[in-house]
């Protein structure tokens, strides 16, 4: 992005975790930096301003991001990253709460593109970054909301980057693969546990806890968001990290069953 002024970024959820660590990735590389939490929050890194918006809120979104353009007069870059995982069988959660995971990890990105479009259609610029996850193309078991929400946020983002591309706005997808984040904080429990399944979402929990914890750095994922923000000529897909890089190519390449069998053995399941 070849632009003299200093650069606007708005990160959502960037109290910890990924966010966070883009955050401060875009103000170590220049960026003036506004971070988002659902509460009051002080800055958890250094050159980073935090404001409160709650992404399932339309009101909420609207006050963020004119409290932003009141300061600073343009938004650049907005890296969609509030989350929420969700661990359970398909049939252990009510739709009320299938919805309200839909309404944080698909509906709250699109709150604030529609919020921050007339804008960037002004300046006749932007970049949308949306954080999706290698669940948005390569589903496992116990995960079916989740992955719904990241499959229902990759079809959108592509969509809408046709729309927007003749406007020089871009939108891109990053998609991590386990990261070492504090996934608990930001999961919910299913409200329609099933006794019968346990001991298999045990066992598969605590087997995802154990990737995630030796999964890669936040600051990996954020530099391939940063990267994905100021690519001359910008991809629709970045798969971040080794892992999720691997899992690209094999889904890609690699016959459908003979993926499905590795996926299964991988998470000790009968084929």
């Amino acid at each position: 992005m070849a632009r003299k002024e200093t650069r606007v970024v708005v990160v959502t959820g960037a109290s910890a975790g990924i966010g966070l660590a883009t955050a401060a990735r875009f103000a170590k590389a220049g960026f003036r930096v506004f971070g988002t939490s659902r509460r009051e929050a002080k800055p958890a890194a250094p050159d980073v301003e935090m404001v409160v918006c709650d992404v399932t809120d339309q009101a909420s979104v609207d006050r963020m991001l004119a409290n932003v353009l009141e300061r600073t007069g343009r938004i650049d870059v907005v890296v969609n990253n509030a989350g929420l995982a969700l661990m359970g069988g398909a049939d252990e959660s009510s739709l009320d709460q299938v919805q309200a995971l839909f309404n944080v990890n698909l509906f709250g990105a699109m709150r604030v593109i529609n919020s921050v479009l007339p804008q960037m259609r002004a300046q006749k610029y932007g970049r949308i970054i949306n954080v999706s996850s290698v669940m948005g193309f390569a589903p496992a078991p116990f995960s079916a909301h989740y992955a719904a929400t990241k499959h229902a946020l990759e079809g959108y983002s592509e969509s809408l980057d046709h729309e927007l591309r003749e406007l020089n706005i871009r939108v891109s997808l990053v998609e991590p693969a386990y990261t070492k984040t504090d996934i608990e904080s930001n999961s919910i429990e299913p409200d329609l546990k099933q006794p019968s399944r346990d001991t298999a979402r045990r066992e598969l929990s605590t087997l995802f806890k154990t990737m995630v914890a030796a999964g890669d750095d936040p600051a990996i994922v954020a530099q391939v968001i940063l990267k994905a923000a100021t690519d001359a000529r910008p991809r629709c897909r970045y798969p971040a990290g080794k892992q999720a890089k691997q899992i690209s190519l094999l889904r890609r390449f690699v016959p459908a069953n003979a993926f499905d069998k590795a996926l299964r053995n991988q998470l000790g399941l009968d084929n």
